[in-house]
């Protein structure tokens, strides 16, 4: 993206976040307050939003994708807490399943964990727990499965089949039911991607 276009959408998001009331939703999201800053956890790492910004824990200003999703996740704060942590793939949410985009979470968010770690389930397991992943015992017969924390209210649920002599690895990331009220489509596959990404750095 164009960086006077993300400036612009920046600083366009900063001025809607200056005008919350970080107390009225701290409790919805399940993030942490200092003074006039929310501290919010994004995929394990921190990250403090205030009228003057969003900055990592350096005080830089993180990537694209990090400030949107994290804008939104401020912005769309439910008016109460939503409780639905049955797993799902993005394509059977009921606010995504028209959503054109989807073939987008594929291309850039599984298909890429595949790739890294097809033959890796050792690095795979490795890259997960340094992410904060915790084993999560599915009752099925995937070879690697991981559960994460995105944001305090979004999970993510890793499923890994390593290849064998038959067929290919196959990877699917699923979102409790409860994050399509927390963030838009956009923000949950931009989430999905990041989470990749994170996944993927770790491993080297």
């Amino acid at each position: 993206m164009d960086a006077t276009i993300f400036d612009t959408h920046y600083e366009d998001y900063c001025r809607q976040i200056a005008g919350l009331d970080f107390s009225s939703i701290k409790d919805t999201l399940g993030i942490q307050l200092r003074g006039r800053e929310a501290i919010i956890p994004f995929l394990g790492e921190d990250y403090i939003v205030s009228d003057k910004g969003i900055a990592d824990k350096s005080g830089n200003r993180p990537n694209y994708a990090v400030c949107v999703i994290l804008s939104q996740y401020l912005l769309l704060c439910p008016d109460a807490p939503v409780v639905n942590r049955e797993w799902a793939a993005l394509k059977d949410f009921h606010r995504l399943s028209q959503f054109t985009n989807l073939n987008v979470f594929t291309s850039d968010a599984e298909k890429p964990i595949v790739k890294q770690f097809s033959g890796g389930l050792d690095a795979l397991s490795g890259a997960g727990r340094k992410l904060g992943g915790k084993p999560f015992d599915m009752g099925s017969s995937y070879d690697f499965t991981m559960e994460f924390t995105a944001l305090p209210q979004i999970g993510l649920l890793l499923l890994f089949n390593d290849h064998d002599d038959e067929f290919p690895a196959t990877c699917s990331v699923l979102f409790q039911r409860q994050a399509e009220h927390y963030l838009d489509p956009e923000s949950l596959i931009m989430t999905g991607i990041a989470f990749t990404q994170r996944l993927k750095q770790l491993s080297i």
